[in-house]
């Protein structure tokens, strides 16, 4: 077996000195346990019971291998080790940090240095076996200080797995179609520890192909996002979907708040409603975050503002042929020409009749404004005046 570092420290110290240090050991548990529950204030009350008795057991074990390693540098010492990574895990299951542990470990590392040192200058070991002891005892202790540490991030991890099992399935049911009983949803939100909004929003962040991978990478990003988000958002991968769901969307701040917390990335945003229609604002999430970015769009693409191409790209046929359609008289251009005259007409039906504004939007002289909404009315005569056409004409650019 290979020696560890710590192990390496026992080397100097002669066997014999077992024979020294053992009669101590009983008085130094008594006075490490009284010291403990004195000097580390989550353990004042604690230290009775059953966890009083797991933190003798702890320190009886661990004083007892400390002596045996003294004896055997390479003693197997995979039980003791147990202890110290199921002490860990005890400290997170108890709702405390790792600090009040290691503090006691430290509180038994002084006791045991000053006690050793009584025992080792009465039975006559030399200043140097004193000075190795020492060395020693501060290695072991960060070595079971290690074991501990371990214990609790691996309860850490396992509790924080859980927890996001039990957010992705309530994300997943909240926008299940069809919508799974209420009651249903009610418990995994308890399971959860997510209390159920009075209305909230989906976010899409991402889009992947199916696929194991991409259904990790996507849930990262959501995972991540909700994290960011804070104010109880949950987020997970629905269908190849980086979801977040948004709880009180409306409330002030929390658009700026959205942006800030996408740092760039695009996202499309859906409509608010009850907890009971978030299946409905991630199918509109989705739809909008398709979208082309448009120039004003920025980075977050909200589909109430942009319900007009929503409308068009349900039914993307529909808006080719009403683009074909109602655009026929363009058709016959050269490119450069329709895409001029498209341009213009899309201007101009926005603002119709303001040859200013229009020639500022374009960047072009007003006379070349002009000039081109007469050759556009050469080419769509009344349909330019009649509301009814104008509106369809508008809706043909857009579904272009």
């Amino acid at each position: 077996m290979t020696t560890t570092p710590v192990r390496t420290t026992f080397t100097a110290i002669p066997p014999d000195a077992a024979a020294v240090l053992r009669p101590v050991l009983p008085g130094l548990a008594d006075e490490t346990i009284a010291a403990i529950a004195r000097e580390v204030p989550d353990y004042e009350r604690a230290m009775e019971g059953d966890f009083g008795q797991m933190v003798r057991m702890g320190v009886d074990v661990a004083f007892n291998r400390f002596v045996d390693l003294v004896v055997d540098p390479d003693a197997d010492a995979a039980g003791a080790r147990e202890t110290y990574v199921n002490l860990g895990r005890g400290e997170f299951h108890a709702g405390r940090s790792l600090d009040a542990l290691l503090a006691a470990y430290r509180v038994g590392a002084r006791l045991a240095w000053r006690r050793f040192v009584a025992a080792g200058t009465e039975g006559g070991l030399s200043p140097e076996v004193i000075f190795a002891l020492g060395e020693a005892i501060f290695a072991y202790i960060d070595e079971l200080s290690a074991e501990s540490a371990e214990g609790y991030a691996e309860e850490q991890s396992a509790a924080a797995g859980e927890s996001h099992r039990r957010r992705r399935r309530l994300v997943r049911l909240l926008v299940q179609e069809p919508p799974p009983a209420a009651e249903a949803i009610r418990s995994a939100a308890q399971a959860a520890g997510w209390p159920l909004p009075r209305t909230v929003a989906a976010v899409v962040a991402a889009e992947a192909e199916q696929g194991a991978a991409d259904e990790e990478i996507v849930d990262a990003i959501a995972t991540r996002l909700a994290r960011r988000l804070g104010a109880g958002a949950v987020g997970a991968a629905v269908d190849a979907a980086a979801c977040v769901l948004l709880p009180d969307p409306s409330a002030p701040g929390r658009r700026r708040q959205l942006e800030a917390a996408l740092d760039g990335r695009r996202a499309a945003l859906g409509p608010a409603g009850p907890w009971t229609a978030a299946a409905t604002s991630l199918r509109r999430a989705r739809a909008a975050y398709r979208l082309p970015a448009g120039d004003a769009a920025g980075d977050l693409v909200v589909a109430e503002d942009r319900l007009a191409e929503l409308l068009l790209r349900a039914d993307p046929r529909l808006g080719a042929d009403l683009a074909a359609s109602r655009l026929a008289p363009l058709t016959e251009l050269a490119e450069g020409p329709r895409g001029r005259l498209e341009e213009t007409l899309r201007a101009w039906l926005d603002r119709p009749g303001q040859v200013q504004a229009v020639a500022a939007e374009l960047g072009v002289h007003p006379q070349t404004v002009r000039y081109r909404v007469r050759q556009l009315r050469d080419l769509f005569g009344a349909r330019l005046d009649d509301p009814e056409a104008r509106f369809e004409l508008a809706l043909a650019l857009r579904a272009r």
